[in-house]
């Protein structure tokens, strides 16, 4: 299965059935007045959350929904059926952006959750609500209006709650892999992950978060370099962030210069998103000998100026893993219950993340400006879906 998590689609209501001109016409009722009825409303098209999806790949094929129309009133003060709502599933963790005012419509953050993109015409009126004293025999109706039509950008933000940050062949993937049921692609070479992969960690009988795995970043990302920044959104949904630092890499690349530039480039992609809370997770310590590890560590933190939590682990081997999560969930449910308590906290957590969706609109407004430009030819950023025909891992359990 392909992974897509952008596209763009039309959607238009339903038009409004217009009002009915009538009179009664009955034997012996010479006079019987108006009785024109009214139209229907026009149907209206809502997006609804589907927990069984997890990709925009539908909307690659099928990119225009129309809800029915109302039907017009008729005589007899019978009004016209109502058009048919339409309901167009989507993954959890949309975002429905209008692409003319670069508006955010909203979020579909739960399975079930609907919202309403386009809103249904208005019946008209039948010649029945405009008879009076004056006027026994009106002839005025109303037509029904047109119901709204919107270009829409959705973005996939994955649901989860801890981020894996790094760069490539870091072992973020060999983590995910670790602590969850999560089976995405290991190698011993860079950029093994395309895609971006969720993993359910389980830590008890209702003990669970869940992590995702982005595809690492190199230096120069937010300027198109290896994949860019294209899947950091997903990370934007995350409450807590583990950078994933390889303490012996291959290359001998200096993990501190490393870690440094994977810094720049989130500060890059988004200020409000590098302020989320982020521990330094220092991977493949099984690859160092035991008397060195500690003098290895400290150096690192202290030329990093590291003040955050600092973790030590092998994803390979598992060893210090358990401790890692089993402090992520702790720290979670403790965010949780302090943001139920503190209304100070539970604001500040809707500030970042109305910040980041004021970012995530700057973005596509800068995306739409660029596509605009003569000199311009295509959007690195929004490259073609086919060629990256790759599967995604969503394991539950």
């Amino acid at each position: 299965m392909q992974f897509v998590d952008e596209s763009s689609i039309t959607v238009e209501a339903g038009k409004g059935g217009s009002g009915c001109l009538s009179f009664r016409r009955e034997k012996f009722i010479p006079k019987g007045g108006p009785d024109g009825g009214d139209g229907g409303h026009g149907g209206s098209v809502f997006l609804v959350g589907d927990e069984a999806l997890n990709t925009l790949i539908d909307f690659k094929y099928q990119r225009f929904y129309k809800a029915e129309n109302g039907q017009p009133g008729q005589g007899r003060q019978m009004s016209g059926r109502q058009g048919q709502d339409i309901y167009v599933k989507v993954p959890v963790g949309t975002t429905v952006i209008d692409v003319e005012s670069l508006e955010v419509i909203g979020d579909i953050t739960a399975p079930g959750q609907t919202l309403k993109v386009a809103q249904g015409g208005r019946r008209g009126l039948g010649n029945i609500h405009f008879k009076s004293s004056t006027n026994r025999a009106p002839r005025r109706t109303t037509l029904g209006t047109e119901g709204e039509r919107r270009e829409l950008r959705l973005e996939l933000k994955l649901m989860a709650d801890v981020g894996l940050l790094g760069m490539p062949n870091a072992g973020k993937s060999t983590l995910i892999r670790s602590v969850s049921a999560a089976k995405p692609k290991v190698a011993d070479y860079p950029f093994t992950t395309l895609v971006p992969n969720l993993g359910v960690v389980k830590l008890g009988t209702h003990e669970h978060f869940v992590m995702a795995d982005v595809p690492g970043l190199i230096e120069g990302a937010s300027d198109g370099a290896g994949l860019g920044l294209r899947f950091l959104k997903h990370l934007t949904r995350t409450r807590l962030l583990f950078h994933v630092v390889d303490v012996a890499p291959f290359d001998d690349v200096d993990p501190v210069d490393a870690a440094e530039k994977i810094a720049l480039e989130l500060e890059r992609f988004s200020p409000t998103l590098a302020e989320r809370p982020r521990w330094l997770v220092l991977n493949k310590l099984d690859l160092i000998a035991e008397q060195d590890r500690e003098a290895v560590v400290a150096d690192i933190v202290a030329r990093l100026g590291w003040e955050g939590p600092v973790f030590r682990i092998s994803a390979i081997s598992g060893d210090g893993t358990d401790a890692l999560v089993q402090a992520a969930h702790r720290w979670l449910v403790e965010q949780r219950l302090l943001e139920a308590e503190d209304e100070t906290a539970a604001e500040r957590e809707r500030g970042m993340r109305e910040r980041m969706d004021a970012e995530a609109v700057a973005r596509a407004e800068a995306r739409m400006t660029r596509r605009q430009r003569p000199d311009v030819e295509e959007d690195d950023d929004d490259f073609d879906d086919d060629d990256y025909d790759v599967g995604v891992e969503y394991v539950r359990e």
